[in-house]
């Protein structure tokens, strides 16, 4: 069960146009960034991304957008990325804004096997025009459907040869729900160890979800806004 592959190219070889993409990641913390690389060298078009966010203007998922790459963005903050803002207010980028634990939980459900479930978050907004209400327990819900996604790339400090993986901080946020999400889940690592070097307590997410990796190389690790103090 060696999932195993040389890098992203060969990870992501048969990734092609139009195909429903999960990314892992908050912010640009925990960024699959050479998932993300790949794909903006192999030009894939017509792209829907669900993803907390879409980068900012020249990092993350926002080198895809500024490529022409994206047809539809499924986020919940997009604050950050001119060419999201352009693109948007020009009606060549479509834009599903979702809130953030509600994204979260559609893309839980879709891993879960859960079709959908009602959440009073929204309800009474313009996230709740066209979808079904309905009043639980004294309290005015809205449906939201589970998403899936044909393929998830995701990011990881360490992972093991079967895929089980471990994350580290504020990149656990989204990354393992996506992972859980897909259909196809390409996972890259920092570290790539040998089957059982993970203590099974510290397994995020096991390796049932996870159908290829590979160690990732060249991180930046780059930060959206750095704010230190002067010193005196």
């Amino acid at each position: 069960m060696n999932k195993v592959y040389p890098d992203a190219r060969a990870a992501l070889h048969d990734v092609g146009d139009g195909i429903t993409l999960l990314a892992g990641g908050f912010g640009l913390s925990g960024n699959p960034e050479n998932c993300i690389a790949e794909l903006a060298r192999k030009q894939v078009k017509n792209l829907t991304i669900v993803s907390n966010n879409c980068g900012t203007t020249d990092k993350g998922l926002g080198i895809l957008l500024a490529q022409g790459q994206v047809k539809k963005m499924v986020s919940s903050y997009v604050g950050e990325n001119k060419v999201f803002e352009k693109l948007f207010l020009s009606g060549e980028l479509e834009v599903e804004l979702c809130p953030q634990g509600t994204l979260a939980e559609r893309l839980r459900a879709g891993g879960a096997g859960i079709e959908a479930f009602y959440t009073p978050t929204g309800f009474g907004t313009k996230v709740a025009e066209g979808k079904e209400t309905r009043e639980i327990g004294g309290r005015s819900c809205v449906l939201e459907h589970a998403i899936r996604g044909d393929v998830a790339i995701v990011k990881a400090w360490k992972g093991d040869r079967w895929g089980n993986l471990l994350f580290r901080k504020t990149s656990r946020n989204f990354n393992p729900l996506c992972a859980q999400a897909g259909k196809v889940t390409i996972a890259e690592v920092e570290q790539l160890v040998e089957v059982g070097e993970i203590d099974p307590d510290q397994v995020h997410l096991p390796s049932i979800y996870v159908h290829r990796i590979f160690q990732g190389t060249g991180y930046e690790k780059p930060i959206e806004q750095r704010t230190v103090r002067k010193r005196s």
